[in-house]
């Protein structure tokens, strides 16, 4: 009997659905009361009966009874039923789950208290609070309550006013029950002015409904701090962590922080999070490599030139300088971001998308990964100069408020990244962010191999195939040579585009739900933290020496002319 993987049930479920009879059943509680199956199985589905490894006994499905037992680990597995039929399961107790596998949010695991730390900060107003008042607007939050807390005398009504800003947009699209829950939460939300570095935020926190998330709004340093401020005893149980990226400020504060954190709480309720990858775009991204049999055969470096991933911002500074001076372009987008988007579109097929094979897969792209110094353009930086973007004027960048010209900060950054595997072997991934550019580029660009012959006698086009997968909003664009009008034999350029799958929540939005959830599918673990810090270190450390110029580009320009990223912009 087969079994094919479909859709995993929703998270909130502790449950499981598997289709089995009832005499299989008995077989597999006959095989386990006499010791011959483990309960905790590997992942590698196996037979019951003794074989070759990895392989099932004839007669039996390779998806059969052992692999059927591993429904405390993956998504439910189904049995194919004709079209019109509803599919009936029988509900497995997953109560044997592994330690280290998630456990779905239930009423005592939900989060009842989000706390914010930061609270009166950049990231807080402009980001943080409209995805959350979006989740509350569409009735997702299940009576959440709302605490800040920062450095700023604020009293309530200040931290009201805040969020009366930042709810303002939900607001106005909400129905009469999502502008009720919006005010609920407004009304009965309350502010603390404390250092979050001392002893005042465990006081605070024990102080509050459990569970609690904790969202640290902070820059890295600042959250190991707080980290240091709080202790296990002090913590409601199934607090969660949330921490922003950058995850430190290099490999070895990452690892320090991840040890901190795992003397707090378990590694499940850690969210690391990239709010730049919203849940849609990550499974838009999968569904669109696996799903796709005309792309997965071509999907590797027989036909892969090269993979671009571009984040460039038409935004300046925007009085950031005092989190910006001190991150740079490589740290702030991409050691925390790119890196992530990279993983996504070389991972080898996971078997399914449960967060630990998806995780898995993401760290395994990432410990193969390097940048090679010795290589000519492995990387570069340059820093923008005064200039016009659309009616703005620009300063240089030296002269803005808070910086410090001396540091040498980058505001574009770009290395290029080796893949030591055998599918990407040979293949450069080319990663590039930077700011005060003249056009916003947020995009994915993979480049393939031109074809091995093409007949004498077309003229015209002769450019290579290019997919581009856009970002915000999430867009598929596939460039091709086609016989353009008129002449047969003259080739022209054919763009074929799609929208992809949106979701009704912003980015930071999906972030936050999953937090409220246990859902750390979004969430980096803290081994992948290191390994982005593992592979960006030889190059700053290469920057600090001098060894790779500082070069400058006008404000409003596509960057330094000598660079090939600087002109792949399609018009």
């Amino acid at each position: 009997m087969s079994a094919s993987v479909r859709r995993p049930l929703p998270r909130r479920f502790l449950k499981v659905a598997v289709s089995r009879s009832e005499s299989e059943l008995n077989t597999c509680r006959a095989l386990l009361s006499s010791g011959t199956l483990e309960t905790q199985l590997p992942r590698v589905s196996t037979g019951c009966a003794a074989g070759a490894p990895g392989r099932a006994p004839p007669g039996h499905s390779p998806h059969g009874t052992a692999g059927r037992l591993r429904a405390n680990r993956d998504p439910p597995v189904r049995r194919r039923t004709p079209r019109g039929q509803k599919w009936q399961g029988e509900e497995v107790d997953t109560s044997s789950l592994a330690e280290h596998d998630t456990i779905p949010a239930d009423a005592d695991t939900r989060v009842r208290t989000l706390l914010i730390l930061g609270a009166s900060g950049d990231l807080t107003g402009r980001l943080l609070l409209p995805g959350l008042a979006r989740l509350i607007r569409l009735g997702r939050t299940d009576g959440l309550n709302l605490v800040g807390a920062g450095s700023d005398d604020w009293t309530d009504e200040q931290w009201h006013e805040r969020l009366d800003e930042s709810f303002a947009v939900a607001r106005e699209k909400a129905d009469d029950a999502g502008r009720a829950s919006l005010q609920q939460v407004r009304n009965n939300s309350r502010y603390h002015f404390l250092d979050v570095t001392k002893d005042g935020l465990a006081d605070l926190v024990q102080g509050l409904e459990g569970p609690v998330a904790i969202y640290f709004a902070l820059p890295p340093a600042v959250s190991q701090l707080a980290c240091s401020a709080l202790g296990p005893d002090s913590l409601p149980k199934s607090t969660r962590l949330v921490m922003e990226k950058p995850f430190g400020t290099d490999q070895a504060s990452a690892h320090q922080l991840n040890e901190k954190l795992a003397g707090l709480v378990p590694e499940q309720n850690i969210h690391r999070v990239d709010h730049f990858l919203g849940k849609a775009t990550v499974f838009n991204i999968l569904g669109l490599r696996f799903a796709n049999r005309i792309l997965e055969p071509v999907w590797n470096n027989l036909h892969i030139e090269k993979v671009e991933v571009i984040f460039d911002e038409d935004l300046a500074l925007e009085n950031r300088a005092r989190y910006y001076d001190r991150a740079g372009a490589l740290r702030d987008m991409i050691q925390s971001h790119l890196l992530h988007v990279m993983a996504l579109l070389a991972l080898n097929p996971p078997s399914t998308l449960h967060e630990r094979d998806l995780r898995d897969h993401i760290g395994s792209v990432l410990r193969a990964s390097t940048v090679d110094l010795d290589a000519p353009g492995s990387s570069r930086r340059a820093r923008y100069a005064a200039g016009t973007i659309g009616d703005r004027e620009i300063p240089d960048y030296a002269a803005e408020p808070g910086v410090d010209p001396e540091k040498g900060t980058e505001t574009l950054a770009e290395i290029t990244v080796s893949i030591n595997n055998e599918r990407w072997s040979g293949v450069p991934f080319i990663l590039r962010s930077g700011k005060a550019l003249g056009a916003k580029r947020k995009e994915a660009v993979i480049t393939f191999r031109p074809v091995n012959h093409l007949p004498v006698g077309f003229s015209g086009q002769d450019e290579p195939t290019k997919l581009r997968i856009g970002f915000g909003p999430d867009t598929l664009q596939l460039e091709i040579d086609v016989n353009g009008p008129g002449d047969i034999f003259s080739l022209d350029r054919a763009t074929l585009s799609a929208n992809l799958n949106e979701t009704d929540l912003l980015p930071y939005g999906e972030v936050i739900e999953g937090v409220l959830a246990g859902d750390p599918t979004l969430s980096v673990r803290g081994d992948t933290a290191e390994d982005c810090w593992r592979i960006v270190e030889p190059v700053l450390q290469a920057w600090s020496e001098g060894r790779v110029p500082l070069e400058e580009y006008p404000a409003g320009s596509e960057g330094p002319t000598a660079w090939p990223s600087s002109h792949g912009r399609k018009e």
